[in-house]
């Protein structure tokens, strides 16, 4: 186990990695926003689902994994763009935003359970996650500068892989319940732009990840 200095330094560097918003978080927005908290938090843990599969990827050795496998990677980033300008197009379309603001306040869009939407929202945070393998890099290289090699490599992966996703959990989870208020009082002309804003930010997040090569 790290020290707990390097804990409490490894905690703050998640912090200040997760608290930046990226694709996950346009999206959890959005859904929060468009649909009400619970979906923004169904979102969430699809997030945090996808972090616990690329968690054991990175465990069970990442460096072999990308050499025997990279050509997988190209292809998971090149349909990872594809859905993220999806995603950015159907946002733009903004057909959720009439419906919403048509929804009764007897009958919320605040339960996305009762129609099956809770798992299409999990299974859109989890894809949108693995939208961009890139991340599983960032990921292991991130977790490695604070293992001490004179303990268990796997088991302090596992430990810091964790702590990440605690803190994902949280911050994220925190922008859901924001985002998912303001929802409530937003205008359906301040949605509409609310829609297009993330909309444009999925899409250019989509076109620039088809478009890198690096």
């Amino acid at each position: 186990m790290p020290p707990t200095e390097i804990l409490f330094a490894y905690t703050l560097a998640c912090i200040a990695v997760v608290i930046v918003p990226g694709p996950s978080v346009t999206v959890i927005i959005a859904n929060s926003v468009r649909y009400g908290t619970r979906a923004g938090l169904w979102t969430d843990g699809g997030t945090l689902a996808g972090l616990a599969t690329m968690l054991v990827v990175l465990a069970a050795g990442l460096s072999t994994i990308v050499n025997h496998m990279g050509w997988v990677f190209d292809w998971l980033r090149l349909i990872g763009a594809a859905y993220l300008i999806w995603l950015g197009l159907q946002l733009w379309r903004g057909h959720a935003s009439a419906s919403r603001a048509s929804t009764p306040s007897s009958a919320p869009a605040e339960n996305p359970d009762g129609s099956g939407r809770g798992k299409r929202f999990f299974w859109q945070g989890f894809f949108v996650l693995w939208s961009n393998p890139k991340a599983l890099l960032f990921f292991g290289a991130f977790i490695p500068q604070f293992i001490d090699p004179s303990g268990s490599a796997l088991a302090q992966t596992l430990v810091l892989g964790l702590i990440f996703i605690v803190v994902a959990a949280i911050l994220d989870s925190s922008y859901a319940l924001a985002a998912g208020r303001a929802g409530r009082w937003l205008s359906g002309k301040r949605m509409r732009l609310m829609e297009r804003i993330s909309g444009s930010l999925l899409i250019g997040g989509g076109l620039w990840l088809a478009l890198d090569r690096r």
